[in-house]
């Protein structure tokens, strides 16, 4: 069953939060990355929005008896160096297990895609684990690539360490 994007997903306004939260603390948790909990979330989240530099797109409301948004895109925006645009950074990507294989995904990226041009970005990028394999291949169908300029360039690397 294929979601079609146009019905699947719209961009969080600030009453969306608390949702927001609960998908992010499922995120973390379900993958066992530390989390302060939805509420915490949830007030960042707020915080973040009315800043202007952070979007939120959100998936489709889930079944009848798990209602709510069931995945979310996260967008960070920050002026670029090489041109006057501006550069967006992928933070998250999650759809809910349970809905996972419907296209949501898909439907997500590609409206981010579509909202990080609209807002003015001309450059994308994100951070993915090497084990997960349906992100890799999702990204990659889309156009994304780990290879430095060309196919065949030297392989991308993203590090990160706490300060």
């Amino acid at each position: 069953m294929s979601i079609p994007a146009s019905d699947a997903v719209r961009p969080a306004a600030a009453e969306d939060a608390a949702a927001i939260g609960r998908l992010l603390h499922d995120f973390n948790t379900e993958y066992d990355d530390p989390t302060p909990g939805p509420d915490k979330l949830a007030d960042r989240i707020e915080q973040l929005l009315a800043g202007g530099d952070t979007a939120v797109l959100l998936a489709a409301s889930g079944p009848v008896d798990s209602p709510g948004p069931v995945g979310l895109a996260v967008l960070r925006f920050r002026p670029a160096l090489w041109s006057e645009a501006l550069e967006c950074y992928l933070a998250e990507l999650y759809v809910v297990p349970a809905m996972r294989g419907r296209g949501l995904g898909r439907a997500l990226m590609d409206a981010a895609i579509q909202f990080a041009r609209e807002r003015g970005a001309d450059y994308m990028d994100l951070g993915t684990a090497e084990t997960d394999v349906a992100a890799r291949s999702l990204y990659e169908s889309l156009g994304f690539s780990n290879r430095e300029g060309k196919p065949e360039g030297p392989l991308n690397y993203y590090y990160e360490r706490e300060l």
